[in-house]
């Protein structure tokens, strides 16, 4: 499993990642505006105000919305083969 080693929310809705492995790159994020939690997103200050919470090893933001970066990891890796 990689770990995430760096991360920047921007205010276009993408999120840059950093992985142990060297790989990095942006995933948008800004599709899932509309999906329930993810509303609270529509304030784009909210969005840039991810953290990392150490003890879950997710990315989360206020508002109970959080997201594993091995997901991330895999959409970036995907993108990447693509």
């Amino acid at each position: 499993m990689r770990k995430l080693t760096n991360f920047r929310a921007d205010s276009d809705y993408s999120l840059w990642l950093q992985f142990d492995d060297g790989t990095e790159g942006s995933v948008f994020l800004g599709n899932l505006l509309e999906i329930g939690a993810f509303k609270v997103w529509r304030d784009r200050d909210q969005f840039c105000r991810v953290k990392f919470d150490t003890t879950a090893m997710t990315l989360v933001w206020d508002g109970g919305v959080e997201l594993d970066p091995v997901v991330l990891y895999r959409d970036l890796i995907e993108r990447k083969a693509a």
